[in-house]
């Protein structure tokens, strides 16, 4: 019996072993989300983005960072939330996203950023289960923070692969 619980409390631990670490948190509508600090490269302010035609309608467009151009993805309509107005909060994390042997530089815009923490694996549980119907793959995990709930980003699985190759193309 001690051997189940044993393996219990092991799987656990290997989960949140492997997810404990630093998070920078942000809102999108009323939830908070985090994304693994190492794959930020920063926050900027929101500014002009240049529509592409026929683009998807989750890419806003691209934008001028520092001489380098680079694609920009409205998160709340990847994630199939109600759109809203830029606010003075409203901002573009640029991350790096994995691509095979390459990584594609992209900038996310958030409603909010909220803060960094730094998120213990006792204090991390598996993406629950919404049925077979439902992509959560793009869902690291679940940190339990003050009483309240931070869904964990895989910023490298929340666009496919088609769809980064489709970005990486833009960016050119």
């Amino acid at each position: 019996m001690s051997n189940v619980h044993t393996g219990a409390s092991i799987h656990e631990q290997t989960v949140g072993d492997r997810l404990a670490g630093k998070y920078l948190t942000f809102r999108l509508g009323q939830e908070e989300y985090g994304l693994e600090i190492l794959k930020v490269q920063e926050i900027i302010q929101m500014q002009s983005v240049t529509r592409v035609p026929r683009t998807p309608d989750y890419v806003r467009g691209v934008i001028n960072l520092r001489g380098k151009v680079i694609p920009v993805v409205d998160l709340r309509k990847k994630f199939f939330l109600d759109t809203s107005e830029d606010t003075e909060k409203t901002c573009i994390i640029v991350v790096q996203i994995a691509l095979n042997d390459d990584v594609v530089v992209m900038g996310i815009i958030i409603d909010e950023v909220k803060e960094v923490l730094d998120i213990k694996a006792v204090d991390i549980e598996e993406t629950p289960s919404f049925g077979s119907n439902i992509d959560t793959e793009f869902i690291l995990g679940m940190g339990k923070v003050n009483n309240s709930v931070k869904i964990l980003l895989d910023i490298d699985k929340i666009l496919s692969s088609t769809e980064l190759v489709n970005l990486k193309q833009m960016a050119k």
